[in-house]
Formats: C-alpha cells, sequence, structure tokens
C-alpha cells in the first residue's frame, strides 16, 4: 500500500495547488490513497461543503481535521453526512462529525493534542485506544495528530507504535526531518508541513503577521497568495501485516 499524506492546506494557494497537483502524483507515485488535512482551505482558517468537494473531485479519499474545523457554521451538517471527512476523535460529545473515516482498506483516525491548543478536548491517548476497538478490521490505520508540542506528538507516536501503520503530526505547518520507523513498525513524522503559499509565515501574508508580532494589537492575518508549495509524506506499508516499509517527505514547489 502506498498513501500520500499532504499537510494542513491554506488558503486558496494551498487549495488550488493541491487540485493540481494530486492527479498527476496518484499516476507519478502509485499511489493507493490520498489523505490531506484540509481545516484551512477557507480563507486560511477553517473548511466549507463546496471546497471539501473540490478536494474529494481531485483525487483526495479522506480530508482530516483540527482546532479550526468548526469556523463556519455551515460544515456542520455535512461533517454529520460525509464519510470522507472527519474532525478530531476527542472533541466533547456532541460535537458535528466523527473522527474515524474509512475508504478501501485504510482507516484514518483524527486526534487533537491539548498541550497548548488553548481547547478543553479529551484524552487523546484514552480516544486513540477506543479508536483502535473501532477500526480493528481495517488492514491499515494512519492516525493524523493535530497537535503543537513535539514531545505530545512523539508520546502518542510512542504509545502507538506496533498498534497503527502511521502516525503524522499537522496543526504547526513547518516541516519536521524527524520521519522514520518506530521499532515495533509504525511510520512517524512530528509534522507534515502544509501546502501553501511559499512565501509567508506558515500560510499567512507576511506584512500582516509582523505587525501582530511588532503591535500586539488584533491583527486580521489573510491567507497569502504567490507561488505554493507542498508538503507531504508517503508511506509505503506491508500487505501482510500492515506495518510501515518507509516513510519519506514528498515537497514540491508548485510554479
Amino acid at each position: 500500500m502506498r498513501l500520500l499524506f499532504l499537510g494542513d492546506i491554506v488558503g486558496s494557494a494551498g487549495r488550488e495547488a493541491v487540485r493540481r497537483a494530486v492527479p498527476s502524483l496518484r499516476s507519478e507515485l502509485a499511489l493507493d490513497y490520498v489523505v490531506a488535512n484540509g481545516e484551512n482551505i477557507a480563507g486560511g482558517k477553517g473548511i466549507t461543503p463546496p471546497l471539501a468537494d473540490q478536494l474529494f473531485a481531485c483525487g483526495v479519499d479522506i480530508i482530516t481535521g483540527g482546532n479550526h474545523t468548526f469556523q463556519h457554521r455551515e460544515i456542520y451538517p455535512y461533517l454529520d453526512t460525509t464519510p470522507a471527512i472527519t474532525r478530531p476523535l476527542n472533541y466533547p460529545p456532541g460535537a458535528p462529525g466523527h473522527g474515524i473515516a474509512r475508504a478501501g482498506e485504510l482507516a484514518v483516525v483524527n486526534l487533537m493534542g491539548r498541550t497548548f491548543m488553548g481547547q478543553d478536548c479529551d484524552d487523546p491517548f484514552r480516544a486513540a485506544d477506543a479508536a483502535l476497538r473501532e477500526t480493528a478490521g481495517a488492514r491499515y490505520v494512519l492516525v493524523d495528530f493535530h497537535a503543537e508540542a513535539t514531545s505530545e506528538k512523539q508520546a502518542i507516536g510512542w504509545y502507538l507504535d506496533g498498534r497503527v501503520t502511521a502516525v503524522v503530526g499537522t496543526h504547526t505547518h513547518v516541516p519536521t526531518a524527524d520521519q522514520r520507523i518506530l521499532p515495533r513498525g509504525t511510520a512517524f513524522c512530528s509534522d507534515a508541513g502544509m501546502c501553501g503559499a511559499r512565501d509567508s509565515i506558515i500560510g499567512d501574508e507576511v506584512d500582516a503577521v509582523l505587525q501582530r508580532f511588532l503591535t500586539q494589537l488584533p491583527t486580521r492575518l489573510p491567507a497569502a497568495e504567490g507561488t505554493a508549495i507542498i508538503n507531504g509524506l508517503i508511506i509505503e506499508a506491508s500487505g501482510e501485516n500492515g506495518r510501515a516499509i518507509s516513510i519519506e517527505r514528498c515537497d514540491r514547489v508548485m510554479d
């Protein structure tokens, strides 16, 4: 099994880059599945049904979410009725949507960290245990762990080592160079990075972000435009036991 995981898609620059790239990447890389974090596709924060449909139409199999998933209320019914889009599983009961999605032999679990995230979510470790009971029949299991702290990301990677195919971090929009196969066969990377404008600060306009840092005043942070980058991870797994064989970066500049 060969899977491409795409880091947080930010604004129209990232969205259009993914729409252009995914069809050719599926062929070039002989991919079985494409999973993408889409919680920032609507102007840099949130997701809407028409934009989610654009990702599915270009060849993304499953869309994962994070702390901005619920930014736009029109997504709430869509989360409930669309099996291939997730929000973090460990949101408190009553939140719209679901935290697990399936495509063929792949199950994707979406979890969110609690360290420095500013939201009171349930324990992601115990939520992961519950998710694995629910996905027991899936040959491959990928976990998107949407979190700020690399220590928390590494901790859940080790916690799930040997129990899932891969644990991939999202949220910080900056790709890390720690991709590896953990001792019991789980692929891990602290952060996949982002798909968005190259000349930006984590996908937002540079001048607006600098203004916020310099003045400490509330400042709107528009998603940046221009030449886009794609940050992703290619994960290959064994069909016999579902464990990872390799994990490598897939980074492209979209001129």
